[in-house]
């Protein structure tokens, strides 16, 4: 028996409506993309957007664009009507989001879909409801602004299956605010808004006029916002236009934010992610991610965009030129970012010293010593077991270990110290101190601070810490200021730098200086506050070529100082302490002698460096008996790598 061969029919109109909205309109963010690219392309400048149930029960979107004809409301909704295109040949130069008259035609053979519009010099809006590409009833007329709001209401109502793959409300309601919030960030000039239906709290708020950065922030917060680095090329051979913001390598998040714009359009290219990926692998830890944002500007020439129902991806001629030209424009920002760093700054709630002293009550446990020869292990008695805090805090717990042990003294670098050139210090005066810190040098001191174990803070300006079966007491002020000393000496003409957001008048500083009762100053009928501040002001004015170029402090012509230097990375002084700082390098630093001034200077920075403002509130107790297993430390660091150095500052940091 012959089996009956199957017949071709050609689907049903209906049919095939529904099978090419599926395609288009996968989940509510993608009808959201689409509402939202019409709203950009009628020149909106304020979009708001409403949610019930993640967009699948309400999504409705209003916006002040140009708005719809009225004549145009009968056919707004059939597939293939646009504005935007007239012929084929087109498409090589489209410019706009929506081109091919499918969003709203999709939208309404899936939804129920309400328009509401009104134009510019209208005498009323107009309402019309749609089903299936077509009219319900004639459009009315109704009170409305000017511009546009679509509704879309049960979303997937006769498509049960794709209702039923939607994972969750809150998962589709957080994809539609992260398409909102992408096209917030590349339309600063645009105010966005998301809210579910009912609430008054907002998801997404961004004002209209604002500027990318505002934008990033508002979204992601300050954090990111903070670690940006701007990046802006161009390649006249590739006729490619590169803007955006990366973040720098000190940023990193669990979760990879790569958000790409070709033309206006937001894409996703998994070759440009891969290769910014791979460019971040050296300065991330594995499972970090950085934050991208780019813009791309081609030749319409040469981008296809419609290669994807959804218009999510694009493709474009010489494609991994210009990947690789992003990439290098990346490198780039980052190769140099570590240069220069700007630091943000809030004020610190001072710590009681009840709290510190609790620090340093923490429960110790105590572990058996291995045997140095590995002979039999015998039972220890107690007074050899070694005392440890129960964190094991060791150094390579704080940092990166590195395998040079026998450095010269450096500020610790980041991963990109290989491509930054060091000045070499050949001055006589400096070479001079260096060797005078080497003659001080104790080896019993270097072997115990490179070998210790911090247990915790006994006050606030005296910390234990251990060595073999020896607890130790010490001031870590000394310790602190001998080791920013010594950075100062070792990394002489080579700091980074701490720019203020803001310029400050070093003649206002120092009449603040001036007011404290550590500055010595009781008044003078001779010598009035002002014409002090301003000879002082005048001292260090007249010495900023040299300041700039040796220790990084930037003055500028205005008598503002701009800068100070970087001594160790992420570190940042107590910035109260900078008023009588200035005083201090104006009255007390040696001017007239070259190894006199590098070394007065260079002091005064270091005490600088260590100041705490809890120090007054607390106060030292200068009657704390030193004991023998008590050492002044004040050379207790010479000559130690700046492995070693980073962990003493550690301790400093703990305290805060």
């Amino acid at each position: 028996m012959d089996q009956q061969v199957p017949i071709v029919r050609k689907l049903a109109e209906d049919v095939v409506n529904r099978i090419a909205a599926g395609e288009v309109i996968q989940r509510p963010a993608n009808a959201l993309k689409e509402l939202l690219e019409n709203s950009l392309d009628a020149k909106s400048t304020n979009i708001q957007v409403t949610l019930k149930n993640g967009g699948l029960k309400l999504l409705q979107i209003q916006d002040n664009g140009t708005g719809i004809r009225t004549e145009d409301l009968g056919i707004v909704c059939e597939r293939f009507t646009t504005s935007k295109l007239q012929q084929f040949e087109d498409l090589t130069k489209i410019s706009t989001y929506g081109f091919r008259g499918e969003a709203l035609a999709s939208i309404s053979h899936v939804a129920h879909l309400t328009i509401t519009t009104k134009t510019n010099g209208a005498l009323c809006a107009y309402k019309a409801l749609y089903k299936d590409g077509k009219l319900k009833a004639p459009p009315k007329s109704c009170a409305g602004n000017v511009g546009t709001i679509i509704t879309v209401e049960d979303l997937f109502h006769n498509i049960a299956t794709r209702k039923k793959s939607m994972k969750s409300f809150n998962e589709e309601h957080l994809k539609v605010v992260e398409v909102v919030s992408r096209y917030a960030i590349h339309n600063p000039m645009v105010g966005f808004t998301v809210k579910k239906q009912g609430e008054l709290l907002t998801e997404v708020k961004t004002n209209q006029g604002s500027t990318h950065i505002d934008n990033i922030q508002a979204i992601y917060g300050s954090t990111i916002s903070r670690a940006l680095l701007e990046v802006n090329d161009y390649c006249n051979v590739l006729k490619v236009k590169i803007k955006g913001y990366v973040s720098n390598p000190n940023f990193s998040a669990k979760k990879q934010i790569f958000i790409l714009f070709i033309n206006d359009r937001l894409v996703d290219s998994q070759g440009l992610r891969k290769a910014v990926d791979q460019v971040y692998s050296i300065y991330l830890a594995k499972g970090s991610h950085p934050f991208i944002y780019l813009s791309l500007n081609l030749d319409p020439m040469n981008v296809d965009v419609n290669v994807h129902p959804t218009k999510h991806e694009v493709h474009f001629l010489h494609e991994d030129k210009i990947i690789d030209k992003v990439v290098d424009a990346i490198q780039d920002k980052l190769s140099g970012s570590n240069t220069s760093r700007t630091f943000y700054t809030q004020t610190r709630l001072p710590m009681s010293c009840d709290t510190l002293i609790d620090k340093s009550k923490e429960k110790l446990e105590i572990k058996e010593s291995e045997k140095l020869n590995n002979t039999n292990s015998t039972n220890v008695s107690q007074n050899k077991m070694v005392r440890t805090d129960c964190s094991e805090q060791k150094i390579d717990k704080f940092l990166n270990t590195s395998n040079s042990s026998n450095s010269t003294l450096m500020l610790p670098k980041s991963k990109t110290n290989d491509v930054i050139t060091r000045r070499e210090i050949k001055l006589t005066s400096v070479l001079s101190l260096r060797k005078e810190i080497e003659n001080c040098c104790s080896e019993t001191l270097q072997t115990i601070f490179q070998n210790h174990k911090y247990v915790g803070a006994a006050s606030p300006t005296w910390s234990l810490f251990q060595h073999d079966t020896n607890l130790y007491i010490c001031n870590s002020n000394n310790v602190l200021q001998e080791m920013f000393y010594q950075i100062m000496m070792y990394e002489f003409g080579n700091f980074g730098v701490i720019k203020f957001s803001n310029a400050l008048s070093i003649y206002e500083l120092i009449m603040i200086a001036l007011e404290l009762s550590e500055s010595g100053y009781q008044g003078s009928e001779d010598k009035p506050k002002e014409e002090l501040a301003h000879d002082a002001t005048e001292i260090i004015v007249s010495r900023a070529l040299m300041l700039n170029d040796y220790f990084s402090i930037e003055i500028d012509t205005d008598a503002n100082i701009l800068s100070i230097p970087l001594l160790l990375e992420g570190f940042l002084p107590d910035l109260d302490g900078l008023p009588l700082y200035l005083l201090r390098l104006a009255s007390e630093v040696d001017w007239s002698s070259e190894k006199q001034c590098f070394h007065s200077f260079c002091r005064e920075t270091a005490r600088f460096y260590i100041l705490h403002p809890w120090k007054q509130q607390c106060g030292d107790n200068d009657d704390i008996s030193v004991r023998n297993n008590t050492i002044n430390i004040k050379y207790a660091i010479l000559c130690i790598n700046s492995k070693k150095c980073a962990i003493l500052c550690r301790i400093k940091l703990s305290f805060n």
